[in-house]
């Protein structure tokens, strides 16, 4: 053998774009403990998803992103809803490999370019992604994705955009997955599902295995 298998080799990201590579579905993943965060990651990554973005929504976020970040081989630790300037020092100390954010006012896009960590900016309409596009991304996150015309937006988007790619994030289900990732400028969703709060109160990780397992299949429309 000449190289890891795919649930434990480490994978290396440089740029926004290869985060859009990494899998079909990043689970967008809210802890209440750190406790749960490690055998949660490590649960993704044996069904096949070796990316989480650890939002800041709850106490436990910072120390949880530290803690998969240290403790689990084969997954891209992200950073998300990050808010504010000091949020992105905070996060890239405690081993964040890229950053997601809601939107892009100019300090916070500002901290988040100076960085060096891939960033996954949010943006909701064209000259939100124009003005991206400027600051030299080509690829961030669409949000909310739903509420912000859904795919047929994000396909017109294309028309004058076609350089730009998207990770749709906010009301994508397991049942409109697959539409949003065949769009042409779709690398990836983010999505919630593969981590039900019930499953992960209860530490229910073999849960998480099948669902992620499920969402990394669905890379086979490509």
């Amino acid at each position: 053998m000449t190289s890891a298998s795919p649930a434990t080799a480490q994978p290396v990201i440089t740029s926004e774009a290869d985060v859009l590579d990494l899998a079909p579905v990043i689970p967008v993943v809210v802890v209440d403990s750190v406790e749960q965060a490690v055998p949660l990651a490590r649960a993704l990554v044996r069904g096949g998803i070796p990316v989480i973005e650890i939002t800041l929504r709850s106490d436990a976020g910072l120390a949880a992103i530290e803690a998969v970040a240290s403790q689990v081989e084969g997954i891209v630790v992200g950073a998300g809803t990050v808010v504010t300037p000091e949020q992105v020092q905070q996060v890239k100390d405690a081993g964040a490999q890229f950053l997601v954010t809601p939107g892009s006012p100019p300090r916070l896009l500002d901290a988040a370019l100076a960085s060096g960590l891939p960033l996954l900016a949010g943006a909701g309409t064209l000259t939100e992604m124009l003005t991206l596009a400027e600051a030299g991304l080509t690829a961030m996150k669409f949000f909310p994705a739903e509420a912000s015309g859904g795919r047929p937006y994000l396909s017109a988007v294309s028309g004058p955009c076609p350089q730009l790619r998207f990770c749709p994030t906010g009301g994508v289900t397991p049942e409109t997955a697959a539409a949003w990732l065949a769009l042409p400028n779709v690398g990836c969703v983010g999505g919630s599902w593969l981590t039900p709060k019930d499953a992960v109160a209860q530490g229910d990780w073999g849960r998480i295995e099948v669902l992620a397992a499920e969402a990394a299949a669905l890379r086979q429309h490509t």
